[in-house]
């Protein structure tokens, strides 16, 4: 599959006999091919497609998520874009919003938590591992409908050089009140990495156990 110019990875079920979805966002410099190596860690049951998104020359927006927004167009835009036509693809499919689920990791969880909040519906789940909303400041004009208690699991270092503690509670506060379960954890001294605890809870959530 080829979105906006971009190749989508993909492994597990086929589009026409899946009945989940998982939608993978790598981070910066990353590669869909190798980021899709992840779902091995996952326990994903025989009903999954996973698509792994690859982002233009590795990025899916030049330059920091908290920069004004528009420094980052118009790639933040076509980023966006993209993984708005994977889910039309897949709804084309009869998979359902409530059968997609999320995961990124890094600018590829910044990514995802901008779209689901951007298009929001009560989808299967999210999964962000070191990630906040985008925005210098986070516009919340940006953000409408409801998660309807869907579960969205935000986990980051205490000290992560990429993505501040601060914005990570931010991205909670308007999560929140738009719906969301938000299950949040920050680890101390863990570092710009994803760490066998934070599985553990995307497991939970992939087999709607959370």
């Amino acid at each position: 599959m080829i979105v906006h110019n971009q190749q989508v990875e993909q492994s597990g079920k086929s589009l026409t006999d899946a009945k989940k979805a998982l939608i993978l966002l790598h981070g910066r410099g990353d590669r869909a091919q190798s980021f899709i190596q992840l779902a091995k860690e996952l326990d994903i049951s025989d009903d999954f497609v996973v698509l792994a998104i690859q982002a233009i020359q590795n990025t899916w927006y030049p330059y920091g998520f908290m920069v004004p927004r528009l420094q980052n167009e118009p790639q933040l835009t076509s980023s966006l874009d993209a993984i708005a036509e994977v889910v039309h693809n897949l709804y084309e499919f009869d998979i359902l919003a409530e059968d997609i689920y999320f995961l990124g990791f890094s600018q590829g969880a910044c990514l995802t938590l901008e779209y689901v909040a951007r298009n929001s519906k009560r989808y299967g789940g999210v999964i962000a591992f070191t990630g906040g909303l985008i925005g210098e400041h986070l516009d919340v004009r940006l953000y409408s409908g409801t998660f309807e208690e869907m579960t969205i699991f935000i986990g980051s270092s205490d000290n992560d050089p990429h993505v501040p503690e601060s914005r990570i509670n931010e991205s909670e506060s308007v999560l929140k009140k738009m719906g969301a379960k938000v299950v949040k954890k920050i680890y101390p001294g863990m570092g710009h990495t994803i760490n066998r605890d934070e599985i553990e809870i995307a497991n939970l959530i992939l087999t709607d156990n959370i």
